[in-house]
């Protein structure tokens, strides 16, 4: 969901070129077929699809480790993000800028969109601003030209904001997947799902793709 609003941001002002990981993900194929449809539909030049083995090899996340049960999200909103959660895949974010950066230097590209929230998020370290700044400061340091910026301009916004934008964006929500164990259907259990549903109510919006559990 909120990748897709980055695209239809950065495919307003720029020439976008847009990345897809398959990192062993329990919903690899239904985020690809996602994010194949949003690259589709808000005008994307290319879209790379990359594959990460180490995630699953690793392990340690309900993403990526089978044997770890994605939970429920908790009933009490206040509670979300109180810790980080099994979701969490260790630095998994390093990895994706990492790529990012590697073909924004091939391509000449100046700006590295990506969609990490803080606010009403699920606590994720790597989804923090400080985060970002030190990346790039990583990127001065260590590209070529040192001209490259990761841009993260969703990063203070709340959920329903973030919808309200797409919105008046016009990004395709109806093409996005959020869940993080349905494949055919969304859960509707999980915390990513339960957040995106949450969005949805506040800002007033129908959130058109199918639950199993609302």
């Amino acid at each position: 969901m909120d990748s897709a609003v980055c695209a239809a941001i950065a495919t307003r002002d720029y020439d976008t070129y847009a990345l897809h990981f398959s990192y062993g993900q329990r919903t690899e194929a239904r985020e690809r077929q996602a994010a194949e449809a949003v690259a589709a539909a808000t005008g994307v030049r290319q879209l790379l699809p990359l594959r990460l083995d180490l995630f699953r090899q690793i392990g340690g996340s309900a993403l990526t480790d089978d044997s770890i049960p994605v939970p429920a999200t908790a009933p009490n909103p206040a509670a979300t993000g109180a810790e980080i959660p099994v979701t969490y895949v260790p630095f998994r974010n390093a990895h994706f800028l990492a790529a990012a950066v590697s073909w924004a230097e091939v391509l000449g590209a100046k700006h590295i969109f990506i969609g990490a929230v803080e606010q009403d998020s699920s606590g994720y370290p790597d989804c923090r601003p400080a985060y970002y700044d030190a990346f790039n400061k990583l990127i001065s340091t260590g590209t070529r030209d040192a001209d490259i910026e990761i841009l993260t301009p969703l990063i203070h916004m709340k959920k329903h904001d973030i919808v309200r934008l797409g919105v008046e964006l016009g990004a395709p929500f109806h093409l996005t997947w959020s869940c993080y164990q349905g494949q055919q259907q969304a859960c509707g259990l999980c915390e990513s799902c339960v957040l995106r549903q949450r969005a949805f109510a506040e800002a007033g919006v129908v959130d058109s793709i199918a639950y199993a559990s609302r």
